[in-house]
């Protein structure tokens, strides 16, 4: 690169400096304010301060952190786990199994897409509360079991995946299932990264539907419980903003994690 193209690049890394430094400002500003008092955080105070482990012992006495933090990782493990058996069940047989229905059953999945959660949330509840899963993490965990999106993520990545190897395996006598565990699944596992990210930090920051159904203020997730903190009539930021890094610590460490399957799934690779 001589240096004139040096030259001619530098208001472009600027500018992709100048967006990526605005990017993480609200992180930094978060994980600072965790540090300073009630009184620092609403002036602004953008260096760290001393009130660190102040917080810490006002948050943990004053809400169960460790009770939210455990519905929490229940709920989002136990949602990532099953909507990964059935999202990648239902996209490996859209796929490969031909049906003269089969398109006109994704052409409905995708119109669900469509409808908000707002508009079903009542008749949901009504569903749970006649078979008594009101107040029951089940009753948060089932309804994101099944996504429009994930099957049609693993519908899309099955496109990719060689179908000669399901003749092959075929004929070799492999039965369906076992074609689906040991070949399908280890080859698609970057999509199954990608779905796993997707699925634990929507089942991690989901609000609404866990403050609907959730009605026993005993049972909270994090999302909840820092709600609550908000909500009181004297608010302390200071204890605030650590809730939020505390609530948010779970899925950076997932997508830290998986970063880069993450990228070769959303992009279709087949390892």
């Amino acid at each position: 690169m001589t240096s004139v193209t040096k030259l001619r690049s530098l208001p472009g890394y600027a500018l992709l400096a100048f967006w990526a430094l605005f990017s993480i400002f609200p992180l930094y500003f978060m994980v600072v304010s965790a540090t300073n008092t009630s009184k620092d955080v609403l002036a602004s105070r953008m260096l760290p301060g001393t009130a660190l482990l102040e917080n810490i012992s006002v948050l943990f006495s004053t809400q169960n952190v460790v009770g939210a933090m455990t519905n929490s990782f229940l709920i989002a493990v136990g949602t990532t786990v099953l909507a990964l058996a059935v999202c990648s069940v239902a996209g490996y047989g859209f796929e490969v199994y031909h049906s003269r229905g089969k398109d006109i059953v994704m052409a409905i999945l995708l119109l669900a897409m469509m409808i908000p959660f707002a508009a079903t949330m009542i008749p949901l509840f009504q569903l749970f509360a006649r078979v008594g899963m009101v107040n029951s993490l089940w009753a948060v965990v089932i309804p994101m079991i099944s996504t429009p999106f994930l099957i049609l993520l693993f519908r899309q990545a099955s496109r990719s995946f060689p179908h000669d190897i399901i003749e092959a395996a075929r004929i070799d006598g492999l039965k369906e299932f076992a074609i689906f565990a040991r070949i399908y699944v280890p080859t698609m596992r970057s999509t199954f990264a990608a779905a796993a990210v997707i699925t634990f930090m929507m089942a991690w920051n989901n609000f609404l539907w866990p403050k609907v159904i959730l009605v026993n203020n005993s049972i909270l997730t994090m999302p909840m419980l820092t709600a609550n903190i908000s909500a009181g009539y004297v608010t302390d930021y200071g204890v605030l903003m650590l809730a939020v890094l505390l609530s948010s610590l779970p899925t950076m460490i997932v997508f830290f994690l998986l970063q880069r399957q993450f990228a070769q799934g959303i992009t279709g690779a087949v390892k």
